[in-house]
């Protein structure tokens, strides 16, 4: 039988079976779902989760992060999302120094490394150029260090003045 049909189709004898046996698999599925599940539709329905708010205001604990959050406990969240306890948020920071205020030929590498923008090895970088160059003569040298562009300098150049 599958050899006549082979020659008829030009598909081989295996071929035949697999294609037999897909078909077989679909109407089988088909069957299942259509009539021996019965088709059933998933039903939705709508939920209103404003009683679910209001009974996490209302919860035990008074300092919950849902009710700091909608009071604006700011510091309250902090301390508990991320776990500060005691240490003030500000203290993790990174704080700018005041505009014009590190002297750019005698600041050390931690003065450089308050400084948004530079870090450790961009801080060693402008040493480095400092020992090979002598005194920067002029602010916008500093594009002339590696690591440093044209938007990394414009960053930061408000912070430093030449003496």
């Amino acid at each position: 039988m599958f050899k006549k049909l082979s020659v008829k189709i030009g598909f081989t004898e295996t071929e035949i079976k697999v294609l037999l046996f897909l078909l077989a698999l679909f109407l089988a599925g088909f069957t299942y779902i259509k009539f021996i599940k019965g088709g059933t539709e998933a039903t939705y329905k709508d939920f209103d989760y404003s009683k679910e708010e209001s009974s996490l205001l209302k919860s035990e604990q008074g300092d919950s992060i849902d009710e700091a959050l909608i009071l604006g406990d700011k510091d309250s969240v902090r301390k508990q999302v991320l776990e500060l306890k005691d240490k003030p948020y500000e203290t993790i920071t990174k704080k700018e120094p005041a505009e014009k205020s590190i002297n750019l030929n005698t600041a050390s590498k931690e003065e450089l490394m308050k400084i948004s923008g530079i870090g450790n090895k961009t801080a060693e970088n402008i040493f480095s150029y400092r020992e090979k160059n002598g005194k920067f003569k002029a602010i916008d040298e500093l594009m002339n260090v590696k690591g440093i562009g044209e938007a990394k300098y414009a960053k930061f150049k408000k912070y430093l003045f030449i003496k």
